[in-house]
């Protein structure tokens, strides 16, 4: 007779599949990609290092699921902010960039993971497709401004691409000088250069400090 999985074997794999991720994001969160080696994962787990790789065959398989856990959540948070009905266009991408730059300042190794460190071949293929997605948001709040007046006339993917490359690198990527920042200031005057960038006309002072103190 041939072997049949039952549902209390599956829910029970499910289950040590979550404490994987869950443990694995915890260790992403203190030492990065290079950091996280596989058998203190099975053992702060609880389980075999063999066992351990029935779940995730390579290192790289458990770094390209959780890239994709982590960034799923950051996105969620941009996307929040961009969805508001309530707020216009501007307001709008100014709270999802201050969200993006805090919550990266916040958790700094993290956010060099999933931005900037040497990964695998997956890994990289990943970010890419995340951060086309990052700018896919981006964009459509642009073409919305643009759509009402509010924004001037301008190549909205191109624009998109570079709000997110301008964020990431001078707050996360190699150039960024993380222990020289100081936090509010740093996110301030990068969300206004981005604001500015965008809108052709200096970035309102008051609609700054209110996107950057209430989101």
């Amino acid at each position: 007779m041939a072997y049949r999985e039952t549902s209390k074997i599956r829910e029970r794999k499910q289950a040590t599949h979550s404490t994987i991720v869950s443990h694995a994001l915890a260790m992403l969160n203190e030492v990065g990609f290079s950091g996280l080696q596989m058998a203190a994962l099975a053992n702060r787990c609880g389980l075999a290092t063999g066992t351990l790789y029935r779940y995730f065959p390579s290192k790289e398989d458990l770094c390209t699921v959780l890239f994709a856990h982590a960034t799923d959540i950051e996105i969620a948070q941009v996307e929040q902010h961009l969805s508001s009905t309530t707020d216009t266009a501007s307001e709008r991408i100014a709270a999802a960039l201050s969200t993006f730059a805090k919550r990266a300042l916040r958790a700094p190794i993290t956010a060099w993971a999933l931005i900037a460190e040497p990964v695998a071949p997956a890994v990289i293929a990943a970010r890419l497709h995340y951060r086309e997605r990052y700018a896919q948001l981006f964009a459509n709040a642009i073409e919305q401004g643009v759509a009402t007046g509010e924004l001037p006339a301008q190549d909205s993917s191109l624009s998109s691409r570079a709000l997110v490359g301008a964020i990431a690198e001078a707050l996360i990527g190699p150039l960024a000088k993380t222990e020289q920042l100081d936090a509010h200031a740093a996110v301030q005057t990068s969300v206004a250069f981005c604001m500015q960038a965008i809108s052709a006309r200096p970035w309102p002072s008051a609609h700054l400090a209110s996107s950057i103190t209430h989101k």
